[in-house]
């Protein structure tokens, strides 16, 4: 996969997943099962994984739950944010978390890092918040920082006690799950279809619909029930492991999972979840996986937090299931970077509860290895990889013509190449070719650039071709055009003014969402922002890589001096401003525009704003952590050493980095000295 297929990948699926949350989380009403939830997510981790600087501002890498809004419930702000779980699908994938957890605390391999195991109810996030033992707050997840008021609902669920038996602390928040069980979603159902009520399509969906109800006695006439699995805000804890502190909440009256061990090995953890799997079929509720949690709470304290979810929890999800069919058609779709991407056109099948009707096929390369041809019988999966994926053809051995992949583009008729070294077919067009055109205006007005509300694809295909919207400052004429818009068919006044006001709303953008919307091949959201980080305005990144294109070395060495830039980077950013029609488009766009400068947030610290290379051996942290202990206290880390490094941190075994900075005369302290750095931080901060 090249950087710019990566980029329009990453696009659809954050556009995709976000539509998905709100169906799933806000609105009960899912089209998708887990499986291809979960299998959206891992593509969008994997893509991530292997090309970070196009992290989009929008990611759902960055995001916990769904947004809760237009929930007619009152909103409760967590005093500790609700978080998800990063999954795994393959016994190596748990090895190499547990692998990983020791090498972020440095462990000796014959140091013990025992894991708790437990099966993952599939139900609805919910936080009790207990004060003297006494139930004071019930509150779902939410987007994991508000959720809702479900306070009076959970009343009415026996599993949850009001009081709290034994001595329990001043303050504890148990979380857990929301569940309904086999049984009684089925008489769920029966009532609902008496009464000629939409049924529910799952136990998962009913027991949501059921606590996030408005008036409570609906919810009190629904069988709900509650499992513990873990904690948020407290005064204090009961014991220091995970499971010592499950063993206490048991007994305090909330029911725990007794399935839920301690493993000592990745072999039990492993074994545990073929356990869990074989009792599957016969647990009286739904479940989708099996979750570890390192034991020690020492070392989830040092483990921390990545975007969205703890380093020392990970859910292992069951597989999902595979399907036969057969392609129809094959179609060629071309994205915002001119590539040629086929999709089959599939005979419609069940896959895991969902009908799949198309599968992207990628790439010439890719029909070239499947030998995918319309009428072919072909198996489908939807799990961890590519969703849907083709993962066998039945037929490919059966006599007939390969797929004739084109070599003009279907949309300008350009001609569509391959450059050396990459596989994507791409149309020559540019922007004479109207898919790319109005692919690069979706993208300027995606929620990762600029969000503009109300301006969506299909409005974008409307004005496009009446040849009001060309470029993205045509975007902010639209004003002009008014009285055009009012009275075309789902056009009224209000409509056209909110649209008018969303945009107007957005003339001063932020800087990184705006030279990420531009659209510049390689350039993702991540590397939008840390470009700005370091040259602060608009016109310095161009000017920056104007030189660079030109020849100066200077600022060649500049640019790559940015942590997570390259230079295949480096090269797009200097094609895209010598081409002289991107630049009149960005001075045309920035004659509308006035962006701020970039302000960069920044914990107070004594590194807050500085740039922090490690080098050495560090001997009481991994590297890993020594970064995210930087990055934390509002600096930034880079891996080499230049003038603009502000400080170097020095463990055993320092090499030409050490050197580098004594040339340069930059402060240089030990392994010991940053450590102080942290904890006066820690302290400044407390």
């Amino acid at each position: 996969m090249t950087e710019a297929e990566a980029a329009n990948e990453l696009m659809r699926l954050a556009r995709q997943i976000a539509y998905h949350d709100r169906l799933y989380h806000t609105l009960d009403t899912p089209e998708i099962t887990d499986f291809e939830y979960d299998a959206l997510l891992r593509r969008n981790t994997e893509i991530e994984a292997e090309f970070p600087h196009l992290v989009r501002a929008d990611s759902p890498s960055r995001k916990v739950g769904n947004d809760i809004s237009t929930s007619p419930l009152s909103k409760v702000r967590h005093d500790v944010r609700m978080m998800s779980l990063d999954n795994a699908f393959t016994d190596e994938e748990v090895a190499e978390f547990a692998a990983r957890v020791r090498r972020f605390l440095a462990l000796p391999a014959e140091a013990e890092l025992a894991m708790t195991a437990e099966d993952k109810i599939d139900g609805l996030s919910c936080s009790l918040r207990y004060v003297k033992g006494r139930l004071v707050r019930a509150a779902t997840r939410g987007d994991g920082q508000v959720g809702e008021d479900v306070t009076p609902n959970v009343a009415h669920i026996a599993d949850i006690p009001q009081e709290l038996t034994g001595e329990a602390p001043d303050v504890f928040e148990v979380r857990g799950e929301v569940y309904m069980s086999h049984a009684a979603f089925a008489a769920l159902n029966v009532a609902q279809a008496a009464k000629g009520d939409k049924l529910f399509a799952n136990p998962r969906n009913a027991a949501a619909g059921s606590l996030r109800q408005k008036d409570a006695s609906v919810t009190a006439a629904r069988p709900l029930q509650f499992l513990a699995h873990g904690w948020g805000a407290h005064s204090s804890l009961p014991a220091d492991t995970q499971f010592g502190v499950m063993a206490a909440i048991a007994r305090w009256g909330l029911p725990v999972s007794p399935l839920l061990v301690r493993c000592l090995s990745v072999e039990d953890m492993v074994a545990h979840y073929r356990d869990i799997q074989a009792r599957r079929p016969d647990l009286p509720y739904d479940i989708d996986g099996v979750v570890y949690k390192v034991d020690r709470l020492d070392w989830q304290d040092r483990l921390g937090f990545v975007a969205k979810s703890p380093r020392w929890g990970m859910a292992h999800k069951f597989p999902a299931e595979r399907a036969e069919t057969v392609v129809e058609a094959i179609d060629i779709q071309v994205g915002r970077t001119g590539k040629l991407t086929p999709v089959g056109r599939l005979r419609p099948v069940l896959v895991g509860g969902v009908t799949v009707t198309n599968v992207t096929l990628h790439n010439r390369d890719e029909i070239a290895r499947l030998g995918v041809r319309v009428g072919d019988r072909v198996v489908l999966q939807r799990a961890g990889d590519v969703i849907p994926q083709v993962v066998e053809n039945l037929t490919r051995d059966e006599p007939g013509a390969p797929f004739a992949f084109p070599d003009h583009c279907p949309q300008c008729h350009s001609e569509a190449v391959a450059e050396e070294g990459e596989v994507d077919v791409r149309c020559t067009g540019g922007l004479v070719c109207p898919a790319q055109r109005t692919e690069r205006l979706r993208h300027f007005v995606s929620r990762g650039a600029l969000d503009i509300e109300g301006l969506g694809d299909k409005t974008i295909a409307e004005f496009f071709a009446l040849g009001w919207l060309e470029s993205p400052a045509d975007i902010f004429r639209l004003k002009a055009r008014r009285n055009d818009i009012i009275g075309r068919e789902g056009w009224k006044e209000k409509s056209v003014d909110n649209l008018l006001s969303a945009i107007a709303a957005r003339r001063t953008p932020d800087a990184a969402r705006l030279l990420f919307g531009l659209g510049i091949r390689h350039v993702g959201a991540v590397t939008a922002r840390d470009l700005l980080k370091r040259f602060v305005t608009l016109p310095a990144v161009r000017d920056c890589a104007q030189r660079a294109h030109g020849g100066d070395a200077e600022a060649r060495a500049d640019l790559l001096g940015i942590d997570g830039v390259g230079p295949v980077v480096v090269e797009a950013l200097g094609e895209f401003f010598h081409e002289a029609h991107n630049c009149a488009v960005w001075d045309d766009l920035l004659a509308e525009l006035t962006p701020p400068d970039y302000v960069v947030e920044t914990r107070a610290s004594a590194v807050a704003g500085k740039t922090v290379v490690f080098t050495g051996k560090l001997e009481t942290m991994s590297r890993d952590e020594a970064k995210a202990q930087a990055e934390a206290l509002g600096a930034r880390t880079a891996g080499s050493v230049s003038a603009k490094t502000d400080l170097v941190v020095a463990g055993p075994g320092a090499g030409s980095k050490l050197k580098q900075a004594a040339a340069l005369e930059i402060t240089v302290i030990d392994e010991a000295q940053w450590a102080e750095i942290v904890r006066n931080a820690g302290e400044e901060q407390g």
